[in-house]
């Protein structure tokens, strides 16, 4: 399986290329915004594609040609404002998904937050990147595609354990970005997980023993 990665150049994507890579059966492209970062996965030894979230759908399909899935893990960034979060992570989102379907690529794995899909759960300091994040997730459960939308907690870049915990509805609490990316590959191939939403923070089960619970 050919796995696009859109934001492979973040703290979660760039840690998800490696591992599909090195981990697992399948193939990674890697979609960035710079001829930099393209280079750096081309020497790397990684398909890499370049793409903007804020250009046309058609470059974005152009992108995902040839992939069986999509993993959305871009982000405006925690230190952009309101204009930039609406831009990326809800129209990014949203045209990333558009995409898909021109390209006929029919799975689709987005990264989201813990708890935006309850409003009062939404961060006060902060409120449109919940938004942002809620309107995507809403986006994707009714757009066709064979999604899963992972919620994790907050991000810290401690080593990974693959130790989780999974619901629904968690309480706030952190996770390795590692992990995150842990999560995502084995979603990619636990079928279990499509049409599925769930928070996830750091706990005590084994990831794959996680996910089959859901």
């Amino acid at each position: 399986m050919r796995v696009l990665v859109i934001g492979a150049n973040g703290q979660i994507g760039k840690q998800l290329v490696e591992k599909i890579e090195q981990q697992s059966p399948h193939e990674a492209r890697a979609m960035v915004r710079s001829k930099e970062q393209l280079e750096s996965f081309q020497q790397a030894g990684v398909d890499a594609v370049l793409a903007n979230l804020e250009g046309p759908i058609s470059e974005l399909a152009e992108a995902a040609k040839g992939c069986d899935a999509i993993v959305f893990t871009a982000g405006s960034g925690g230190h952009t404002g309101a204009d930039k979060t609406m831009m990326i992570d809800l129209d990014g989102a949203i045209k990333s998904m558009e995409a898909a379907k021109q390209a006929g690529v029919s799975r689709f794995v987005i990264v989201s937050a813990i708890g935006v899909h309850h409003r009062e759960k939404w961060m006060s300091s902060a409120p449109y990147y919940s938004a942002a994040k809620h309107y995507a997730d809403e986006w994707l459960r009714a757009s066709g595609l064979d999604y899963t939308i992972v919620r994790p907690g907050g991000l810290t870049n401690e080593k990974g354990n693959q130790k989780i915990n999974v619901a629904v509805d968690l309480q706030r609490g952190n996770i390795p970005r590692e992990d995150v990316a842990n999560v995502l590959l084995a979603v990619l191939d636990m079928n279990n997980t499509i049409g599925k939403s769930f928070d996830v923070v750091s706990g005590e089960e084994d990831i794959e023993a996680a996910l089959s619970s859901l």
